[in-house]
C-alpha cells in the first residue's frame, strides 16, 4: 500500500501533451531489496535510468475508477545504482481520455501520479522516497496520446521544465487496491506480408491477421520527416483501404523523426487493425521498417482444438485471436472503434469458451470486483463496466453475467471463493428481477416499444430482425422470463456449494418454471426453442427439440439466431437428438454462418453474420466491427460436445471429468486437450470408414460417455 506518499501534478497546465515526474535519488549503503510501487489517474511508464521499470502496457489498468484503482509494486532491486534518476510518464489512457468523457464522477484532474520507493539497505535500514512537491516535472515527447485516437510523438521536440510537481489533495488514495488481474504485456510480434498500392493510389501494409496492439517503427531518417500512419481491419471490395466502421476513433500515429537511426511505438495507446495506411512517411521506407505487436492480458493457455476440417481449424483460431484481442485487462466487445468497452452480454457468452481456450480465473475475478463495484443499490447492474456510457438500463442476458461468469469460474476452476465473493451480487441480481417485474414469476415489462427498448437489447442482432433493426422478433419478456429461471436456478447451486440455506429460491425457482411453462405455451423463433430447451423450462423437449430441428432445416441448415440464442444453439440440438443439425450448422458455410467468415478471409471473429456480404459491400459503417468474439462461442461446444470434456459439478475443477465425444463423419476427426490443476484431458477421435476410433486420455477419475455406454475410469488412457 502507498501509505505516506502524496497524489502530485504539474505545476501548469500543458494541455495534451503528457509530462514526465522526475526525481534524483543516491544510494550511499549496499541495497539488499528495493521495491518501486506506482498508480496514476490515467497511465504510466516508469523509467529508472533510461529502463523501464516493468513490462505493464497501460499500467495501472482498467477498473471502475470511482471506487477502484490499482496500483502495482515492482521489485528494482538490480535498476539500482548509486545515483539515480526516477521518471514516470503520465498519459490520460482511459481515466482521463475520450473513451471515459462522459463519466463526470470520476475526478477528472488534469492528472496525477503517486508513487512510493522502499529501500531495504543489508545493515537493516530503510529508506523511503515518496511523491511530494520535491518531485520535478518536465514535457515529453508525446505531443497527444489517447485511447481512441492514436498518438503523436515528436522524436526531435525539445523537452522543457515545468518547475516542480504540486501536491494534488482532490484526490483520494481510498480507492488504492493492489493489482488483482493479469498484467497486459507485448505478446506475438508480426513481420507484414506486403505492401502495395491501393486503386485510389495510397500505399497499404498488411500484416496478415486482425489483431490489437500497435506497429514498432524502425528507420533510418532525416530530422523533421514525419511517418503519419491509419489503421484498418478490412479493404473495401475493390481493394481499398477501409476504416469507415472505427466510426469517430482517428485511430492515427504520427512520429515525427529525430536524424538518423530511430526506433518508435506507441506508449498510451493500442489499436485494433490488420491494415495499415501510410499517410505520411519517407519514400524509401519497406516491410523491414515496420512490425506489428499484439498485446493483450498475459494469459496462459489452456485449450486446444485440432479437427480434420481446416475451416473449423481456422474458425478456432480466429477465436483465440478475438479473445486476446478483446482481453486487454477488461472482456471488451471490440478493439478498433469508439467503443472498447467491457459489455456483459459479450463476456457472458462467451466466459465459458475464454475459459476453456486460456486460464481466466485472475482475468475475471478482477472484472468482477469491478461489476460488483457498478451494482446498483436495487440490485441491477449496468450493461457496460466500467460504466463510462452511464448507461442506466440493465438488461437480461447482459445482467446475468452476475450469475453465470461466477458459476463458470467455480465449475472450470473448483474454487469457492468465485462463489462466496461474489454470492451477495448474484443474490441482488435475482432480487432485482424479482421486484422489477409486472407478474410475478417473470421478468415482465409494459408492452411499450419504446419502453422496452430502455430495458432490454432482446436477441441482439438475430437475423429475424425486421430490416433496419438490430433486435430479433424473440418477445423480450421470453427472453428475460428465460434468464430470471436460470440466473435463479445457478444462484441456488451457487449457495449451495458455500452451505447457504436456499429454500427460499428453489421455491422461487419451482414458480417461475412453472409460471414459464403456462404462461409460454407456443415457441415461434429458433431462439425460443433454444432457450427452452437449454434452460429447461419446456415440459415436452422432444416436441421442442423437434421444433427447432426442422426451423433449422427448412431454412436450409442455416441459423437465425443471435447474442441470446447462438451460445446455446448447438447444445440444444446435440443434447436433444439432433446432434447431425448442429454438426451441419457447425460446417455451413453459406451465408449465414461461422465458415461463411472463413471463407470471406476473416482472421478474427465478426459481430455481424454478414459483416462482409458475397458482392464485397458492408452490412453498415455505424456498428460492424470484425474482432468480437461473442459468435465464437461455439468454440466451447467444440470442447464439451465434440470432443466430450466436461467438468463435473459436484467435484468441480476437474478433479473429477466427464468426457462424453460427440462424432461426425462430416468433421473427420477431433483432438482437444485442455490443461487442468490435476493434468491434461484428452480427447480424440477420428474415422476408419464407418468406424469411430476414441483415444481419451484423462488424469483424473472419470466417467467416459462412448454412444450412451458408461465406462467409470481412474486416471490413464482408454481406447475404444
Amino acid at each position: 500500500m502507498i501509505t505516506n506518499s502524496n497524489w502530485i501534478s504539474s505545476p501548469v497546465d500543458i494541455g495534451e501533451v503528457c509530462p514526465i515526474f522526475s526525481k534524483d535519488i543516491k544510494v550511499s549503503k549496499q541495497i539488499k531489496k528495493a521495491e518501486l510501487t506506482i498508480s496514476a489517474t490515467g497511465v504510466y511508464e516508469a523509467i529508472i535510468n533510461d529502463k523501464r521499470v516493468g513490462n505493464f502496457i497501460l499500467a495501472p489498468g482498467l477498473t471502475s475508477y470511482k471506487t477502484r484503482l490499482q496500483y502495482q509494486t515492482y521489485d528494482v532491486t538490480d535498476m539500482l545504482e548509486d545515483e539515480n534518476v526516477l521518471s514516470i510518464c503520465l498519459g490520460k489512457g482511459w481515466y482521463r481520455g475520450r473513451i471515459s468523457a462522459n463519466d463526470k464522477e470520476i475526478n477528472r484532474t488534469d492528472g496525477a501520479v503517486i508513487a512510493e520507493l522502499v529501500i531495504t539497505y543489508t545493515d537493516g535500514s530503510t529508506e523511503s522516497v515518496i511523491t511530494d512537491n520535491s518531485w520535478s516535472v518536465s514535457t515529453s515527447r508525446i505531443l497527444f496520446s489517447d485511447i481512441y485516437d492514436g498518438e503523436t510523438y515528436d522524436a526531435s521536440a525539445e523537452t522543457k521544465e515545468l518547475g516542480n510537481a504540486v501536491i494534488n489533495n482532490s484526490i483520494s488514495k481510498l480507492t488504492l487496491i493492489p493489482q488483482e488481474g493479469e498484467i497486459v504485456k507485448e505478446q506475438e510480434k508480426i513481420k507484414p506480408v506486403s505492401m502495395f498500392i491501393t486503386p485510389k493510389g495510397e500505399r497499404v501494409i498488411d500484416f496478415g491477421q486482425n489483431i490489437a496492439g500497435y506497429v514498432s517503427i524502425d528507420l533510418t531518417a532525416n530530422k523533421g520527416d514525419k511517418i503519419v500512419i491509419s489503421h484498418a481491419e478490412v479493404l473495401d471490395s475493390v481493394g481499398n483501404f477501409y476504416n469507415e466502421n472505427y466510426r469517430s476513433a482517428k485511430s492515427r500515429l504520427e512520429y515525427i523523426c529525430r536524424g538518423g537511426r530511430q526506433v518508435y511505438k506507441p506508449h498510451f495507446t493500442y489499436f485494433g487493425f490488420r491494415y495499415i495506411r501510410l499517410d505520411e512517411c519517407p519514400e524509401n521506407v519497406s516491410l523491414d521498417n515496420f512490425t506489428a505487436i499484439a498485446i493483450y492480458s498475459d494469459m496462459k493457455r489452456t485449450g486446444y482444438i485440432e479437427t480434420g476440417s481446416k475451416k473449423v481449424n481456422k474458425l478456432f483460431e480466429n477465436t483465440l485471436w478475438s479473445q486476446k484481442d478483446n482481453f486487454i485487462d477488461i472482456p471488451t466487445d471490440c478493439p478498433q472503434r469508439d467503443e472498447r468497452m467491457g459489455w456483459l452480454g459479450d463476456a457472458q457468452v462467451f466466459a465459458k469458451t475464454a475459459i476453456y481456450n486460456y486460464n481466466t480465473k485472475k482475468f475475471f475475478s478482477k472484472w468482477l470486483g469491478d461489476l460488483r463495484a457498478e451494482q446498483r443499490e436495487n440490485g441491477s447492474v449496468p450493461d457496460t463496466v466500467p460504466n463510462f456510457w452511464l448507461l442506466s438500463r440493465s438488461s437480461t442476458a447482459w445482467g446475468d453475467a452476475m450469475t453465470v461468469i461466477p458459476w463458470q469460474l467455480y465449475l472450470m476452476y473448483g474454487d469457492k471463493k468465485d462463489l462466496e465473493v461474489n454470492f451477495d451480487a448474484m443474490k441482488r441480481w435475482v432480487d432485482f428481477m424479482t421486484n422489477d417485474s409486472l407478474d410475478k414469476y417473470l421478468w415482465t415489462c409494459a408492452d411499450d416499444s419504446d419502453k422496452m427498448w430502455r430495458k432490454h437489447y432482446g436477441d441482439w442482432l438475430a437475423l429475424d430482425a425486421p430490416s433496419g433493426s438490430y433486435r430479433g422478433i424473440t418477445p423480450d419478456n421470453f427472453i428475460a422470463s428465460a434468464f430470471y429461471a436460470y440466473s435463479t436456478d445457478i444462484l441456488i447451486k451457487a449457495g449451495k456449494v458455500i452451505g447457504k440455506g436456499m429454500s427460499e429460491y428453489e421455491e422461487l425457482h419451482r414458480n417461475i418454471v412453472s409460471t414459464f411453462k403456462k404462461t409460454f405455451t407456443e415457441y415461434s423463433t429458433q431462439t425460443e426453442c433454444v432457450l427452452a430447451l437449454y434452460f429447461n423450462l419446456t415440459d415436452d423437449k422432444a416436441k421442442t427439440a423437434k421444433q427447432l430441428n426442422d426451423m433449422i432445416v427448412s431454412n436450409g441448415n442455416k441459423l437465425k439466431t443471435g447474442f441470446v440464442g447462438t451460445p446455446y444453439l448447438l447444445y440444444a440440438l446435440s443434447e436433444n437428438g439432433y446432434a447431425q443439425t448442429a454438426y451441419s450448422l457447425l460446417l455451413q458455410e453459406g451465408y449465414p454462418s461461422w465458415l461463411y467468415e472463413v471463407n470471406h478471409g476473416a482472421t478474427t471473429v465478426w459481430e455481424h453474420w454478414d459483416g462482409i456480404r458475397d458482392d464485397g459491400t458492408f452490412w453498415s459503417t455505424d456498428m460492424n466491427s470484425y474482432n468480437h468474439y461473442a459468435y465464437g462461442s461455439v468454440v466451447d461446444w467444440l470442447y464439451s460436445a465434440a470432443g466430450g470434456i466436461k467438468p463435473v459439478e459436484q467435484n468441480s475443477g476437474f478433479k473429477e471429468a466427464v468426457i462424453a465425444p460427440v462424432p461426425d463423419k462430416r468433421l473427420g476427426s477431433i483432438n482437444v486437450s485442455l490443461d487442468t490443476a490435476y493434468g491434461t484431458i484428452k480427447s480424440a477421435w477420428h474415422y476408419e470408414g464407418d468406424k469411430v476410433c476414441y483415444e481419451i486420455t484423462t488424469p483424473v477419475k472419470a466417467t467416459i460417455i462412448i454412444n450412451g455406454e458408461e465406462h467409470l475410469v481412474v486416471s490413464g488412457t482408454y481406447y475404444f
